[in-house]
């Protein structure tokens, strides 16, 4: 499993054709608290970069956006009940939806770890 990072501040984490979509610690910091999600319907299929959820906070609302082709899978019914977990814990329980992607190598142009933390830091 890999995880990968996008411009748009939406975690992947990526196990063979199935990934797991989140924001980062950025993405929510840059929100602040969050209040409501409204999450993608499981079995929808999705082009990269549609809105597939939103997540409203006390600050604004964003969209999060589908980091490939790929069909929604499950998604995150904790999250739907208590959205605080897109800010107590962002890159695990926090998570927003799975999905099976149609080309995993979509992916390969996302950003790494270290290469979002120095992009996040610029986005400042």
């Amino acid at each position: 499993m890999s995880i990968k990072f996008t411009p748009d501040h939406e975690w992947v984490q990526i196990d063979g054709n199935n990934a797991t979509v989140g924001i980062t610690h950025h993405a929510q910091d840059a929100l602040g608290d969050v209040v409501f999600v409204d999450l993608p319907e499981v079995g929808k299929t999705y082009a990269a970069k549609d809105a597939a959820a939103v997540v409203e906070s006390v600050k604004a609302a964003a969209d999060v956006y589908m980091p490939a082709n790929g069909t929604v899978t499950e998604v995150n019914e904790a999250l739907r009940a208590d959205p605080a977990l897109a800010n107590s814990d962002p890159l695990g329980a926090g998570w927003f939806f799975k999905m099976t992607l149609s080309n995993p190598a979509e992916l390969d142009g996302l950003m790494d770890e270290t290469s979002y933390t120095s992009f996040a830091a610029d986005a400042h």
